[in-house]
């Protein structure tokens, strides 16, 4: 693939309108969906036609549960993976003509009782490329709490998706998961060239943890990260520039393309050589890390280690008072007690 063309990646910082309490939350959504196609319509004819990939924040169109319990979240907030608001969001790729990605909490027919937090990549022909399920998160359900029943049902490769684009190999890392290096290795290593990063995090004027972590991501894999992060929260008591600021676009070196400043913008938006990354991950050299990891090695030294347990969520959902203490008992196994 060696005609692999230039592009423009934009991580799209978007306010995020939180629907908790709200009387229509599909209403709502939809609502925001119509602000992220004028938003994509936009930035599209501000940057011009090279714009070919949009990353738009974590849960841009609901925002997080507070003290909604599962089952009034999944009813009233979470989406169908063929429901009426994915077409639409759809529609905003084709309409467009570039890769949108997208983060939302959606159902799934084999799990009735849960939900996810998925990260979707429609392509300009209006497909579905990507479906990524969160595999980290604190209190919302995962694959992983549902293992066995998981795997039979998607494989690994539904787990670790990779999409192979014209514009190049697409992952999807999401929020605090660019803290845990073995999943952006993982999908490295299964091909992936752009890490799409939807997030919603404090920002700062020195780095945080995040930001440190996806310069790390980008170097240790050769890869490309963009990150988009929410223009502020508005609809609950949170603050609302608890989360504001600082999209970027990272290089396989870890250097900042591009970053944005506080609300909403399209100012995180750079150019990507993926060709020319491909010539990178090919040049023998120290500099190589993705082409020197020893997997044996630590395949067998983490099977050694007792941690964080699948299928805990094999019997249904529990409340968040269970995720606490199962990172308690996690936690007692690693340091044994206090």
């Amino acid at each position: 693939m060696s005609g692999l063309p230039d592009f423009t990646a934009l991580a799209l910082q978007l306010e995020t309108r939180a629907v908790n309490g709200v009387a229509d939350p599909r209403g709502a959504i939809m609502t925001a969906v119509e602000r992220i196609d004028e938003r994509v319509g936009g930035s599209k004819a501000w940057l011009g036609p090279g714009l070919r990939l949009v990353v738009l924040p974590e849960y841009v169109l609901t925002g997080f549960p507070m003290r909604e319990g599962f089952a009034e979240w999944r009813a009233g907030v979470a989406l169908d993976p063929d429901g009426p608001e994915y077409r639409e969001l759809a529609g905003v790729a084709v309409r467009h003509g570039v890769f949108l990605c997208v983060n939302a909490y959606e159902r799934d027919e084999h799990f009735p009782e849960l939900y996810f937090q998925a990260s979707v990549i429609f392509s300009p022909g209006g497909e579905a490329v990507l479906r990524y399920r969160r595999l980290h998160s604190m209190f919302t359900p995962t694959p992983y709490d549902v293992w066995e029943r998981y795997l039979e049902i998607y494989g690994i490769d539904g787990v670790l998706p990779v999409a192979r684009t014209e514009i190049g190999n697409l992952a999807v890392v999401a929020s605090e998961e660019i803290l845990m290096p073995e999943l952006a290795r993982a999908l490295a290593l299964r091909g992936a060239e752009v890490f799409c990063h939807p997030t919603s995090e404090a920002s700062s004027p020195v780095l945080t943890p995040k930001a440190i972590a996806r310069r790390a991501r980008a170097v240790e894999n050769l890869a490309y990260v963009v990150s988009a992060n929410s223009g502020g929260l508005a609809g609950i008591a949170i603050p609302g520039d608890s989360t504001n600021g600082g999209s970027e676009v990272i290089d396989a070196q870890g250097r900042v393309l591009a970053q944005a400043g506080a609300g909403e913008s399209l100012v995180a938006a750079a150019e990507l050589d993926v060709a020319a990354l491909r010539r990178l991950r090919r040049r023998p050299g120290m500099g190589n890390l993705l082409s020197r990891v020893k997997t044996g090695l630590w395949a067998e030294e983490y099977a050694r280690h007792d941690v964080e347990h699948p299928d805990g969520l094999s019997a249904g959902p529990r409340d968040r008072a269970w995720f606490r203490a199962r990172q308690a008992e996690t936690i007692t196994r690693l340091y044994g007690q206090s």
